[in-house]
């Protein structure tokens, strides 16, 4: 979720609509990716631990408790930026509340001083200091996890021929998802034939195999 520095010109100065919540952070709006500006929450995959030093899915916890934020209604979206995977990086709302300052004001986000220069630091700390959401437990940022994750990643399988690159991840659920190149997943996707991972020459060879495709 790296957010790049500059507007695009061609990025329209608002957006309006009902979202479809993808994660703690992100949502669509229409045909339009949206990532919420000047804030971070866990990913998909991470694991935080709570207060009674339990592991349980944050990322999970987060994207729920957006959705509740947004509760249906209409969201507003002031654009600022275009990032790396074409998402409109904006400050949203829903009705007069700040989605970015209250998903880290209950503690499922943090502000991300990088871009936000502060804009949510008041909040984080009131969070941290009544040990709301994340801050009840121990975790770790989602930016340093995120670098850990990369880290860790194993050097990628090669596919077996340059007409087979339909790649085929089984995801933290343990969901069979196919990505072709081009979607927004497909290069950070690594295949991991150990774990039962692997290439597929086309769409159809890969639903025949059991395997969905990707959502974006």
């Amino acid at each position: 979720m790296i957010l790049a520095v500059g507007l695009a010109a061609a990025a329209p100065a608002e957006l309006t609509g009902f979202a479809q919540v993808v994660d703690g952070d992100t949502f669509s709006l229409g045909a339009e990716r949206v990532r919420l500006w000047g804030v971070d929450a866990p990913e998909g995959r991470q694991i935080c631990q709570d207060a009674q030093g339990r592991g349980y899915a944050c990322g999970d916890v987060a994207r729920d408790q957006l959705s509740r934020l947004i509760g249906g209604q209409a969201v507003r979206c002031e654009v600022r930026d275009r990032d790396p995977y074409g998402r409109a990086v904006s400050r949203c709302w829903v009705g007069s509340t700040d989605l970015g300052a209250a998903l880290v004001l209950a503690g499922w986000a943090v502000d991300y001083r990088a871009f936000s220069r502060g804009a949510y630091a008041s909040a984080e700390a009131d969070a941290r200091q009544a040990r709301r959401g994340l801050w009840a437990g121990r975790f770790e940022t989602p930016s340093n996890w995120r670098a850990d994750a990369r880290q860790a990643q194993p050097a990628p399988a090669a596919p077996p021929s340059a007409s087979c690159v339909i790649k085929g991840n089984i995801n933290a659920k343990g969901r069979r998802i196919f990505h072709v190149p081009g979607q927004e997943d497909y290069a950070a996707t690594r295949i991991d034939t150990a774990r039962g991972e692997r290439w597929f020459c086309s769409a159809a060879e890969a639903i025949a195999a059991g395997w969905t495709a990707a959502a974006r």
